[in-house]
């Protein structure tokens, strides 16, 4: 490579390190956290708390932040629940573990059990108690790992489109291009320099389908934040690295005595019904599956009554109302 070659190589990753730079710049100065930054042996986990009553506990799923449920699902809850909000590691204002702590990054990601614990402490700080744990999407399997982690400390879960169980195949190129090293240094930093905006409401879009996206919703939750190159690594490590973790998890399912309420869409194809919450509700000796009929990936905005009311359920049988 002639010296004018390397020069412009050099030119050219330092504009795209530039101009990533300044869209995160933006995008934080946007979103700032809503709650508190708590510090758990030197992890950072974002916080918020609104509300009193019973505790709530909410943890969002892959590509988000607590901003997904204090959109809608928070205000619906508030009036008779303490609610707690979450942002999960390396997601959000959460910041992810040093590498080696707790086990983590074994696989270059944390295991699902290493942030229900992270996450724990952080509760644990705002005097959190027997809580009903909501789990979206990847989130479900966090909060599957929080009650597997804390049985006798957990009310109830309520699980919506959760990841469970293993899944035929892998997920697809884009995940593991992202969550490898060469795809973190190279593809990232193109992305979050240079995503456009329509890109970025397909994607969000595809999420909520065959519903529509709410009204105001990408401007409450703040895609950009999600295109930090820091969050797209450790969301892609994360999501690439869950099976085989969820393959050692579901051996103990059969374990968990918790009452369990599980929504899921018939019409998601991101997380299927089949290969999830219908096998996981014959795992659980406590659970209640209700089927959403014609509801995609998000049930709780395609159907936030619904999910409310099985919050409600939770707490009566876990009887904490």
């Amino acid at each position: 490579m002639s010296v004018l070659s390397l020069l412009m190589v050099v030119v050219v990753i330092g504009l795209v390190q530039w101009r990533a730079s300044a869209r995160e710049a933006s995008a934080e100065a946007l979103y700032p956290p809503s709650g508190q930054i708590i510090d758990v042996d030197g992890t950072d986990i974002h916080v918020r708390v609104e509300g009193s009553g019973p505790d709530v506990v909410l943890i969002h799923g892959a590509s988000g932040s607590m901003r997904d449920f204090t959109f809608d699902l928070v205000g619906r809850l508030s009036d008779r629940y303490r609610v707690i909000t979450l942002d999960r590691p390396g997601l959000g204002w959460s910041n992810r573990p040093r590498p080696g702590y707790g086990g983590a990054w074994s696989n270059r990601a944390e295991p699902p059990t290493l942030q229900a614990r992270l996450m724990q402490a952080a509760a644990d700080a705002v005097g959190i108690t027997n809580p009903v744990v909501v789990g979206h999407s990847y989130g479900g399997a966090v909060a599957l790992a929080w009650a597997l982690e804390r049985p006798e400390d957990t009310g109830a879960l309520v699980l919506l489109g959760a990841a469970s169980n293993p899944w035929p195949g892998d997920l697809g190129l884009f995940y593991q291009i992202n969550s490898s090293k060469a795809g973190g240094a190279l593809a990232i930093p193109l992305i979050t320099a240079f995503a456009p905006s329509q890109a970025i409401e397909n994607t969000v879009r595809e999420i909520f389908a065959p519903q529509k996206i709410p009204d105001g919703y990408l401007d409450h939750i703040g895609p950009e934040m999600t295109l930090r190159r820091t969050t797209q690594r450790a969301n892609a490590q994360q999501v690439n690295s869950l099976r085989p973790y969820v393959v050692e998890m579901a051996k103990k399912y059969p374990t968990l005595t918790t009452p369990v309420e599980i929504l899921h869409g018939t019409a998601d194809t991101i997380v299927p019904l089949q290969i999830h919450s219908e096998p996981l509700a014959k795992l659980l000796p406590n659970a209640n599956l209700i089927r959403l009929e014609g509801v995609g990936h998000m049930p709780h905005h395609a159907e936030p009554g619904m999910v409310s009311d099985a919050i409600d359920r939770a707490a009566r049988r876990a009887g904490l109302r």
